[in-house]
């Protein structure tokens, strides 16, 4: 088969669009067309039918699509023997997709590094407002950051670290004149973080076996804005520990163990294996894994321990 077409066809399922396939090609819509009409013709199946205003992949088409992209890369490698990865000429724009309090914590770090080895490597954080959704199949997002969950199967995965929660309160909070204990922690108000509303979690259980509720005062949409509120009110937010103590401090906060048996968040990353072998991506995972599990070090290493 004429390689061409496997590149039209690469484009196609890429992009779901006669049109835009042809804007990545350099070429026009005509010669797309005439091309799909070819591929249809080998392959003995549609590859992509219309639907509404648009073009969506067969079964067929969605098979092949990876396929085709790992097929075409083995075929770029052989054309260009010896041709090493160099992050000095890297340009690329790679988005991560985290909660706020993971970013504040390692956004200014990534960056630096990223950009001391390639200058022209753009990253763009994401709030989790796509978690559980398609964005790594469909390439919206390269990596997703946290406590992992609702993955396609195909994802591939790196255990990070696990980190426990602690409380968060001003300063001059009376919780912190005596001993906290469950009790004590439960009469105070406190703040739920959730960006769909919700007041109850694993805390609530925990308060539950003991006989104790809490009362949820106010829901924000974010561990900062949480943080903002707590430095202004005596009301009590939640923390990973060990995380942003430079932060917490400036904001008057303190931080304090909760008294109840919570699981640590285990927190890991993911990307599709569309990109586990490419360099590229694999030299950013290093660069994010080492900016959560030691900033002050460089990352070093080739391999991912995936699973």
């Amino acid at each position: 088969m004429d390689l061409n077409l496997l590149r039209v066809l690469d484009a196609l399922l890429q992009e779901n669009s006669v049109t835009r396939a042809a804007e990545l090609l350099g070429t026009s819509p005509a010669a797309v067309s005439r091309s799909l009409a070819r591929l249809r013709r080998a392959v003995g199946d549609p590859l992509l039918v219309r639907a509404g205003q648009g073009l969506v992949p067969t079964p067929r088409a969605v098979e092949l699509r990876d396929e085709v992209g790992a097929l075409l890369r083995g075929c770029d490698n052989v054309l260009r023997p010896g041709a090493g990865f160099d992050a000095v000429h890297l340009q690329r724009t790679f988005t991560v997709q985290a909660a706020d309090l993971l970013l504040v914590g390692l956004a200014g770090t990534l960056t630096e590094r990223i950009h001391a080895e390639a200058p022209h490597v753009d990253v763009v954080f994401l709030p989790e407002a796509m978690e559980g959704g398609p964005a790594l199949r469909q390439g919206w997002v390269d990596v997703e950051l946290g406590v992992l969950g609702h993955l396609d199967p195909e994802i591939r995965t790196r255990p990070l670290t696990r980190m426990p929660l602690v409380g968060v309160a001003r300063g001059g909070h009376p919780l912190f004149d005596r001993r906290i204990t469950a009790r004590r922690f439960a009469a105070a108000d406190h703040i739920g973080v959730s960006r769909l509303g919700k007041r109850l979690g694993p805390i609530d259980t925990a308060l539950a076996e003991l006989g104790l509720r809490r009362r949820v005062a106010a829901v924000v949409p974010s561990h900062t804005s949480a943080m903002m509120l707590a430095r202004d009110t005596d009301l009590i937010a939640l923390s990973l520990a060990d995380w942003l103590p430079d932060t917490i401090a400036a904001l008057g906060l303190r931080t304090f163990p909760i008294p109840l048996d919570l699981v640590p968040l285990d927190l890991g990353m993911a990307w599709h294996p569309r990109n586990a072998a490419d360099p590229a991506h694999r030299w950013f995972r290093e660069h994010l894994a080492a900016a959560v599990l030691d900033p002050s070090r460089p990352a070093r290493g080739a391999g991912d321990p995936e699973r």
